[in-house]
């Protein structure tokens, strides 16, 4: 890394929507990331919102009160605070079991609702469009109306849909739209609601999140390289929230599984597993927490794979800027991508 690479600390107007609430300080600190003398842009893959009104649709409760964007203050202050300039916000599905119509008005409200959020303020946020998937020939036409009459450029699924794997043919009219429309597809897990009721990830720990979540990741990435979703669709570009839970860590037991079994693994897909990893298809964000993690997940997929991710407002971390900036091995290229380069070209933010 450069010696003149780095943080920053600069004085910050505050934004009109945070001095309309009264919350706002009139000089905060900023951080702005800089790499070889040149002022990068950050940017958050991993950002979680919620829209009240559409949640009560179907008397869906809230989950924590930062999810909330009537006042973005505290949120823009720890973005600013960390150096993050703009965060790609998502909505975690919670509307997959609802019937059309009510799923429908969901995610009408939603996608309404986000961009709303970002012409607030489009220096700071873009959003992923959400989408009813368990009736996908709606979900491709709630995706077609978000490209083409809001302007969103990706949209956000669960790791799987009401007991269903994101692989099952069901869902490829989805999948086509997003391919056909270039779009980046956050996926997010909804939990391992189908492991539970054995009791395994009872106990201490928080397993089901803790464990579960990157399980169920890991788990539907496996399903959309074996059962082919991937070859039916070259054109997809997924990003793997958590670092795409455990499948970069141990992506090369799947290649060895075909040649241990390859009688029981099949069809075949036309790329060995760990292929997908790097071939442009997966991306995966840098919520693995550690230099030595975040460094490994680079060396099975590349550099150009990896974006920034904070969980905000969960607060599993608040350091990722530093966490790129401290893995060893990066070029001031390579740091500048994962920081915010990839994603810009990825969701259409202005440098």
């Amino acid at each position: 890394m450069s010696n003149q690479s780095g943080i920053v600390f600069t004085h910050c107007a505050v934004t009109a929507a945070a001095a309309d609430h009264g919350h706002a300080h009139s000089h905060a600190r900023r951080r702005e990331v800089v790499i070889a003398g040149k002022r990068v842009k950050t940017v958050d893959i991993h950002a979680h919102c919620c829209v009240p009104k559409a949640m009560e649709v179907i008397k869906h409760p809230l989950e924590a009160p930062g999810l909330l964007m009537e006042d973005t203050s505290t949120r823009i202050a720890a973005m600013d605070s960390q150096g993050i300039d703009v965060e790609c916000l998502s909505i975690n599905p919670y509307w997959y079991r609802a019937s059309k119509d009510e799923s429908a008005e969901v995610i009408r409200l939603q996608n309404e609702a986000l961009v709303e959020f970002c012409a607030r303020q489009p220096d700071r946020f873009v959003a992923f469009a959400t989408a009813a998937l368990q009736h996908p020939e709606l979900a491709a036409e709630q995706v077609e109306h978000a490209v083409k009459k809001l302007g969103l450029r990706g949209v956000s699924v669960g790791g799987s849909v009401a007991g269903l794997e994101l692989a099952d043919p069901k869902f490829n009219p989805f999948w086509k739209k997003c391919e056909e429309h270039d779009l980046l597809v956050f996926l997010h897990p909804t939990g391992t609601r189908e492991l539970e009721p054995s009791g395994r990830l009872g106990g201490s720990g928080l397993l089901t999140n803790t464990i579960g979540n990157p399980l169920e990741t890991t788990i539907a990435l496996s399903h959309l390289i074996f059962e082919g979703t991937l070859d039916r669709f070259p054109g997809l570009k997924i990003c793997a929230a958590h670092g795409g839970g455990y499948l970069g860590s141990y992506a090369n037991r799947s290649d060895a599984v075909i040649r241990t079994f390859p009688n029981r693994v099949g069809p075949l897909p036309k790329k060995q597993p760990t292929a997908y990893l790097r071939d442009g298809q997966l991306y995966f964000d840098t919520i693995v927490f550690t230099p030595e993690a975040l460094r490994h997940l680079i060396a099975e997929s590349g550099p150009d794979r990896i974006m920034i991710g904070t969980d905000y407002p969960f607060p599993w971390t608040a350091t990722e800027v530093d966490l790129v900036l401290s893995t060893p091995g990066l070029s001031d290229d390579q740091r500048i991508a994962i920081l915010g380069g990839t994603a810009q070209k990825l969701m259409g933010i202005k440098p």
